[in-house]
């Protein structure tokens, strides 16, 4: 049987995860995930899908992250009607997650329309609204792992824990070869490979002897320190302590889903211990409100416990999250979104940057073109909402928290799937990572001429044991998914200009410089 392969997300970039597969007798995905980073990353999530909708028969999801479920209700609101197959703790996060990416697109619109409004800019329309998510969720089909699952004729599944995120998979897809005398084709699509060290989650497991192997990248081109759970906490006490220290917040931007839980069961750990100030926890996210719920019940009883620790306030709503604004010191406030991309983060960021006295602690990965890879690379002026403001705060990282392998994790897992007959495939990673990551696989066991870079839209045929290339005109190139792109440039030239006309000492000086720039932009 022939089968096909199109990236269709993460080819290039970190985001927008999604693998299209095309057999004799249909085709189904692998993931359907949203693109986030740079606006011109983003737009891809308005653009039509590379394929139809309605001729999907299935998806396979490897877990709730937005950037591997997020586009689920618009592939629905486009006509797929078939079933969505998750293991049961990924639907239970669904539950509340893709409502609510439904709710922030809807909000995030209206916001924009009403500045549309007043600019004279047409409206524009949401991905998809919450309604929309909410029909998807009945899509849902909960799996085990490791239990063989039908997908179409002539191919079955099987989920293995990726030890990424509760309930996260690797997904071994397998492929009858329509002859009694020849194997089936496997494949093994990664998903996020976890760390085996984070709170909550297994080591990452998965089969072995493939024929085909797609690999995540992420952190393809480092490798992070390894750290005892006393360890890690210990750098998050010193974080918090320098912090509440200086005399203001500590403003924490982070995934509402594991990320914000971790963090919450390390606090707990520290407070309970007399190793922290006395300081109020405020998780501003209804998402985490609701996940946290779900992760204590899918806990051990002491985890459980350590999320209901009395330091901790679960803001209920948007009147008391704008309440936090009146807070000026003391406070630990928690939210999401992880990259500093959208939701309430963006309005605690805002009220606490241009204060020298607080700190922002950025506790996951921040993709190109990311506000939070702003912040992260130094910016002193920064625009939110339409309004500029200076950046005052401390900027700090804390990297021991990442849900994703690192290299030498990276290197084991894949290590421990040889034999791979075919091909490797490294995916879902910016160039540099996943570049820096095949040099290390072709100093292992592994031929450079088995190792494959797909890029976004690229199409790989697998028929009788051979292997076609389709090099397709990708929607964006590697160099615009992995980079910030014109709308970053824009605000920092218009931050920069702003810099620059502050420092002049006259009206003159000022003038002949705006002039000399609408000189130029004459020129264009």
């Amino acid at each position: 049987m022939t089968v096909s392969v199109t990236f269709c997300g993460a080819a290039g970039g970190v985001t927008g995860s999604c693998y299209w597969l095309q057999t004799d007798h249909g085709s189904f995905l692998v993931d359907c995930g949203m693109f986030q980073g740079s606006k011109t990353v983003r737009e891809l999530n308005y653009g039509p899908f590379p394929f139809k909708a309605e001729e999907i028969s299935a998806v396979l999801l490897t877990h709730a992250h937005i950037d591997h479920s997020g586009l689920l209700p618009k592939l629905v609101k486009a006509g797929f009607a078939n079933s969505i197959m998750a293991t049961e703790p990924t639907c239970d996060l669904l539950t509340y997650m893709l409502p609510d990416s439904g709710y922030i697109q809807e909000s995030e619109v209206e916001r924009l329309n009403r500045r549309n409004a007043r600019r004279g800019r047409p409206e524009v329309t949401p991905i998809y609204t919450r309604k929309d998510a909410e029909q998807t969720l009945l899509q849902l089909t909960p799996v085990e792992y490791h239990k063989w699952q039908d997908v179409i004729e002539g191919v079955r599944a099987r989920f293995w824990d990726a030890g990424h995120l509760l309930g996260s998979a690797s997904i071994e897809v397998e492929v009858a070869s329509g002859s009694k005398d020849e194997k089936p084709t496997r494949l093994l699509f990664s998903g996020d490979i976890g760390t085996g060290e984070a709170v909550f989650n297994e080591a990452p497991e998965g089969p072995s002897d493939l024929d085909y192997l797609f690999v995540e990248t992420t952190y393809g081109d480092r490798n992070r320190p390894e750290v005892t759970d006393d360890e890690r906490r210990a750098m998050l006490g010193k974080e918090v302590r320098e912090a509440l220290l200086a005399g203001g917040n500590l403003v924490i931007p982070s995934f509402a889903v594991a990320r914000t839980q971790e963090l919450m069961v390390d606090l707990a750990h520290l407070f309970n211990r007399g190793q922290l100030p006395e300081a109020n926890v405020f998780v501003d996210s209804p998402l985490a409100r609701h996940a946290t719920d779900v992760f204590a019940r899918h806990l051990k009883p002491e985890d459980a416990r350590a999320l209901e620790h009395p330091k901790f306030h679960m803001v209920p709503d948007v009147d008391a999250s704008k309440q936090l604004a009146r807070i000026t010191s003391g406070a630990i406030i928690i939210s999401a979104s992880g990259m500093c991309d959208a939701g309430r983060i963006r309005y605690h960021l805002k009220n606490n940057l241009w204060r020298s006295n607080c700190t922002v602690l950025l506790v996951g990965f921040q993709a190109a073109g990311s506000f939070g890879r702003v912040l992260q690379q130094g910016a002193k002026h920064v625009r939110i909402h339409g309004e500029e403001i200076e950046v005052h705060a401390r900027i700090r990282t804390l990297d021991v928290y990442s849900g994703h392998a690192d290299q030498d994790m990276l290197l084991r897992w894949t290590r421990d799937r040889l034999p791979v007959a075919k091909r490797v495939f490294l995916t879902h990673g910016e160039e540099g990572a996943r570049t820096a990551f095949q040099q290390v696989l072709k100093a292992t066991d592994i031929p450079e001429e088995k190792i494959s870079l797909p890029m976004l839209d690229d199409t790989v045929i697998l028929k009788k044991g051979t292997l076609h290339i389709a090099q397709n005109k990708p929607r964006l190139s590697g160099e615009e998914l992995s980079r910030d792109d014109w709308h970053n440039m824009y605000a920092g030239t218009i931050t920069a200009l702003s810099d620059k006309l502050r420092s002049m000492s006259t009206p003159a000086e000022r003038q002949k410089l705006l002039e000399k720039v609408l000189r130029d932009i004459g020129s264009v």
